[in-house]
């Protein structure tokens, strides 16, 4: 399918970014304000499990998002985008405000680990995948401006729930994050269409011949490599800043600030892979991600905290809003629903057990040393098989790609 019979704008095409960015907001942009879940449950609710087993919840969070890519993805090539669309958004609005009312361990596990993680993966993989029905030529800058939206929602969230619970309580905040994820979403489904009639391509769930293709089965083994690490940061950095000292009502202002940062990445690297190609933007910034992972340890102080909570934000964002990019390039459109959704079905066991491996690694160490040097050498080993994969593409080290 060539260039030419891409919309690449227009209403309808637009609209459907703006559906795009609110689906963003409510999975990647609730996932990601984590963080300060993950410390206000230490401090409170959970406080006698351990970090690594509070670190479960959001994992299989992290996990779920994309785990489920693999069926979602069949779904939508078959022509079954609304139905998942809507019972996945139904789902997540009946599991946050189910989380309101949990007190046990095994509940917060159960409501917002595996409920809200599987609702959020079935929004999310649906999603990208419906943005290349629409974007070719301007696909960079259509992904950049939807993953804008998780930015959003994980600099949003995390500052409404540290703000609210001394207010109304732990249970009215998670009802009001309810609630607005139910305006979200209800926008969302609005505005949220695909343009390509259903394919009923060869094959089931997985298209085994897709991993025959060397430069795919490299991309994805280099995606689980970089989630193996890229989400430690994010889950931690609000405790690593109070075991320096740092008040509990400044420190979780990192993971908004890490959020924040991230959309201006995510959007800046669009922009430029419409230009210089996906994998030339995510190379170079998904390697400053990984040396930002190795000196947040060291940070000293909140200022310095801050400094590499926007560096970081900046050069991760960019990976994470791209990542879909050169998967739509590595084969036919119709069949791009299962293709992303077996990518995302191999890195989500990266997403699952790089937090609470760090978590074991912080407990066993007694520092933060140790799990930056593990998140960041994996995120480094994931960029070195990008470049490999760029390589396999082009049959040369430098080209655009």
């Amino acid at each position: 399918m060539g260039s030419s019979d891409f919309p690449d704008g227009g209403l309808k095409a637009w609209l459907v970014v703006f559906g795009g960015m609110c689906c963003t907001f409510t999975t990647f942009g609730y996932v990601n304000a984590w963080g300060v879940f993950q410390a206000y449950y230490q401090e409170t609710l959970l406080k006698d499990s351990l970090p690594s087993s509070i670190a479960w919840i959001g994992s299989i969070q992290y996990c779920l998002v994309f785990l489920p890519g693999i069926l979602v993805g069949r779904l939508f090539d078959l022509g079954y985008f609304h139905t998942i669309l809507l019972s996945c958004s139904t789902l997540l609005i009946l599991a946050t405000f189910l989380t309101a009312e949990c007190t046990a361990y095994w509940q917060f596990l159960l409501c917002q680990g595996l409920a809200v993680g599987l609702a959020c993966g079935g929004i999310f993989g649906p999603t990208m995948a419906v943005i290349a029905h629409w974007f070719k030529k301007k696909r960079g800058m259509a992904l950049g401006l939807v993953a804008i939206g998780s930015s959003i929602g994980g600099t949003v969230i995390p500052i409404m729930a540290r703000n609210l619970i001394p207010r109304i309580g732990f249970s009215w905040t998670m009802r009001v994050i309810g609630f607005v994820l139910l305006a979200t979403l209800c926008l969302a489904n609005a505005t949220l269409k695909r343009r390509l009639p259903p394919a009923n391509v060869v094959g089931g769930l997985f298209n085994f011949r897709s991993f025959r293709s060397a430069p795919f089965s490299c991309y994805c083994v280099s995606a689980f490599f970089v989630f193996l690490g890229i989400y430690t940061m994010l889950t931690y950095i609000d405790v690593s800043a109070v075991s320096l000292g740092i008040s509990a009502d400044i420190s979780f202002y990192l993971v908004a600030i890490v959020n924040c940062s991230s959309g201006v990445g995510r959007y800046i690297a669009g922009g430029l892979s419409d230009r210089f190609g996906p994998l030339n933007i995510m190379i170079p910034l998904t390697s400053f991600a990984a040396i930002f992972t190795y000196s947040w340890p060291f940070a000293p102080n909140q200022e310095s905290l801050i400094c590499v909570a926007i560096l970081y934000g900046l050069s991760s964002g960019a990976y994470m809003s791209l990542l879909p990019s050169p998967l739509m390039a590595m084969g036919d459109p119709s069949d791009v629903g299962r293709r992303l959704g077996m990518c995302m079905s191999i890195l989500s066991i990266g997403a699952l057990v790089g937090p609470p491996i760090s978590g074991d690694i912080n407990s066993t160490t007694k520092g933060f040393q140790a799990v930056g040097f593990f998140a960041g050498s994996t995120i480094l080993l994931g960029v070195i098989l990008m470049t490999v994969t760029r390589y396999l593409l082009l049959g040369r080290p430098l080209g655009r790609i």
